[in-house]
């Protein structure tokens, strides 16, 4: 089997890491354990130019799983996990052509190494596998029976040569799920953006101002993340010049008083229950009395 990698010591690491994110995956999980006795893939091959992480290697041993024959490539060098890469070629028997850091002529080395596995299905992250193959790689164009993309810088290209009439093969826009809005771009981008802060500065987040530049999916993700977080649980310094909370456009002003006007009322009844018995139960009962009529 051909491959090349950082170091194929790394595979026992990287074994351990794939596992871990398999117990975060459970649909994989099911559709693996479907796999393994349809087996619907058996004889396909596939070449897939994705970011190279656990999350990827759970999705290329599914893949295998259900008979597919796969190859695959880093799509960004900076995220290419060589652990990962190492367990693939290893334990799961997967060709992989991907290494941390790559420069530009290995990028391009590793693709062609996973077009020479002349796959029947691409999937793509950023359509660098369809570029080649409607440039030097055309001749196997026509042994390509359909692809996927992920992002929207590769749909927005695939959609282009669409346009143009050159797109030799039909691909699916797997950006234009909704699951993918929904759930990659508001909340994995969402977390991974302030990952990336965090780990890249090292500074507190209380106090700091943020600014979202660009409003698509992703920063209207990440500015609603933000305003959800300062919003459903505010401070007396939320307040404005009247001493009254702002008003949300969900309508969660009155709410959101009570909570400041009657939480540390509660913790008090709390208090009192566990300090003074009966008598701590019937102050708290007369707290929520009042509550109620407020």
């Amino acid at each position: 089997m051909d491959y090349d990698i950082t170091d194929i010591e790394l595979a026992d690491k990287g074994r351990l890491r794939i596992e871990w994110a398999e117990q975060n995956m459970p649909v994989l999980r099911l559709i693996r354990k479907r796999f393994k006795k349809e087996r619907p893939l058996a004889g396909v091959r596939v070449a897939a130019c994705l970011h190279v992480t656990t999350e990827t290697a759970t999705l290329m041993e599914t893949l295998k799983a259900g008979g597919a024959d796969t190859a695959l490539c880093a799509s960004n060098p900076l995220s290419t996990q060589d652990d990962v890469a190492a367990s693939l070629v290893k334990h799961a028997g997967i060709p992989v052509f991907a290494i941390k850091g790559e420069d530009n002529k290995t990028y391009y080395k590793h693709l062609q190494a996973a077009l020479a596995h002349r796959p029947a299905v691409t999937m793509d992250d950023g359509a660098d596998l369809v570029s080649q193959l409607h440039g030097d790689w055309s001749h196997m164009a026509k042994d390509v029976v359909g692809g996927t993309e992920e992002t929207t810088t590769g749909v927005i290209r695939l959609r282009s040569m669409a346009k143009e009439g050159v797109l030799k093969f039909p691909v699916i826009s797997v950006n234009d799920a909704k699951t993918k809005h929904f759930f990659d771009n508001r909340y994995g981008t969402g977390q991974s953006t302030i990952d990336g802060i965090l780990r890249a500065t090292n500074r507190l987040l209380a106090g700091s101002v943020f600014v979202v530049a660009g409003y698509g999916w992703c920063g209207r993700a990440q500015a609603v993340r933000e305003r959800h977080r300062h919003r459903n649980r505010p401070a007396q310094g939320d307040r404005g010049r009247d001493g009254r909370l702002p008003r949300h456009a969900d309508g969660r002003r009155r709410r959101d008083r009570r909570l400041l006007l009657h939480g540390d009322r509660r913790r008090q009844g709390h208090q009192e229950r566990a300090l003074r018995g009966d008598e701590g139960r019937r102050d708290h009962r007369q707290l929520r009395a009042f509550q109620r009529r407020d």
